[in-house]
């Protein structure tokens, strides 16, 4: 099964996303994506990933994962080199799995799980994904538009949304109310006033539903040390299920000091990439939940990996979505297939909104779970007639 052309699409209406596609002499078509950057990822797969990848069979996926991952430069970090490599990967094990006629986790080494928790991440429909994005709000500067604008509704709402949330069979999400402070302070200082306005909505939420939910807390790695410490020390008495990301995860040692001082699971990292990142964090005990995004960490072969290791440390996984719609599915059927997984992340904004525009499938979610998908490989594609829309930019590379 040889690639005979690699093709990209991506729309202004989303600028952050691009998806791939590779296509072989067998007429199989696989999917990938990747998100932010998607200009400068285009670029980078035409002029320096087609023409090692055309001409080679499809099916030595651990060796392009080498090839495209482990370079001169970028084979270190999350950039350009790296969400470009993830998203070939993730196309050509949906090739593979095409291939065999089978589901994407039987190839994984097959369902270890029935079902999937997952969790809701109180995003809106224009966070993240748009050219105008709302990633933080505090409280009075929006009101809630509509059931699935979740980021006001925990800042203003927050009781209304957990009751929400546990009426559709969600038991947890993850929620962001100290963002706009640490904006204020470029994460140096938390005052007591900000502190107050932080814990709020864990509070409300607590009040009104109790431990029906888990609740965790996302902080982006906005926060020094001594501020994510002071923050920890507070929010602890209202039982958060993780903190994540609590600071800039390429500090070993300070992540360490904040797991061994804080007292906070740890969660980390959606910004993290290779498994070396992930290695030297759970060799120094500085790590309790492993999160991994597998269109920025190397793809599909290196989250794999990644969770292989955490489970040698005896740490869970909880894959990573609030990006796009192929990545939720790629997240999905790792997930299902990794024993120590334990939720995969969903915003319930993207998947009943836009994501429906992008793609021919999504995850089916049923009271508070997302099931296998039965189809072949990742079982989804790009919708019909996504790369004729105005706004399309599609190019494709043959040999």
């Amino acid at each position: 099964m040889r690639i005979t052309a690699l093709e990209t699409t991506r729309l202004s209406e989303y600028p952050n996303l691009i998806w791939v596609q590779i296509h072989t002499d067998q007429g199989l078509v696989g999917l990938g994506e990747t998100f932010r950057g998607a200009q400068a990822v285009e670029t980078y797969l035409h002029t320096m990933a087609a023409p090692q990848l055309i001409g080679q069979d499809a099916r030595r996926i651990e060796r392009h994962s080498k090839t495209l991952l482990r370079g001169y430069l970028g084979f270190n970090g999350s950039g350009v080199e790296t969400r470009a490599a993830s998203a070939v990967d993730i196309a050509l094990w949906d090739l593979f799995a095409q291939s065999c006629g089978q589901p994407l986790y039987q190839m994984l080494g097959g369902l270890c799980h029935d079902r999937m928790r997952a969790y809701n991440t109180c995003a809106g429909s224009d966070y993240n994904n748009r050219s105008v994005q709302r990633r933080t709000i505090g409280k009075g500067q929006g009101s809630v538009r509509g059931r699935y604008d979740d980021q006001v509704a925990f800042v203003e709402r927050p009781e209304e949304l957990a009751q929400s949330l546990l009426e559709e069979g969600f038991t947890a999400m993850k929620i962001w109310p100290f963002d706009t402070a640490a904006a204020r302070s470029d994460g140096q200082f938390v005052s007591a006033a900000d502190m107050r306005e932080g814990l709020e909505p864990f509070e409300r939420i607590r009040a009104a539903v109790g431990d029906k939910i888990e609740i965790m807390c996302e902080f982006h790695s906005m926060w020094n040390l001594t501020s994510a410490l002071a923050i920890a020390r507070e929010l602890k008495a209202l039982r958060p299920f993780w903190s994540e990301d609590p600071i800039k995860m390429d500090s070993v040692q300070a992540l360490a000091d904040y797991r061994r001082l804080g007292g906070l699971p740890v969660c980390g990292s959606e910004t993290l990439a290779t498994r070396g990142a992930f290695r030297d964090l759970l060799a120094a005990d500085a790590l309790d939940v492993v999160m991994v995004d597998l269109s920025w960490c190397g793809g599909i072969s290196e989250a794999r990996k990644i969770a292989t290791l955490a489970e040698a440390y005896q740490k869970p996984l909880a894959p990573h979505d609030c990006t796009g719609p192929v990545v939720l599915m790629a997240s999905l059927h790792l997930a299902l297939s990794s024993p120590n997984a334990i939720f995969q992340e969903m915003v319930r904004a993207f998947v009943n909104g836009f994501y429906q525009d992008l793609v021919t499938e999504l995850p089916v979610f049923d009271r508070g779970f997302l099931l296998p998908p039965d189809r072949p490989g990742l079982g989804t594609n790009l919708a019909e007639g996504l790369k004729q829309r105005e706004d399309a930019c599609v190019r494709i590379t043959r040999a």
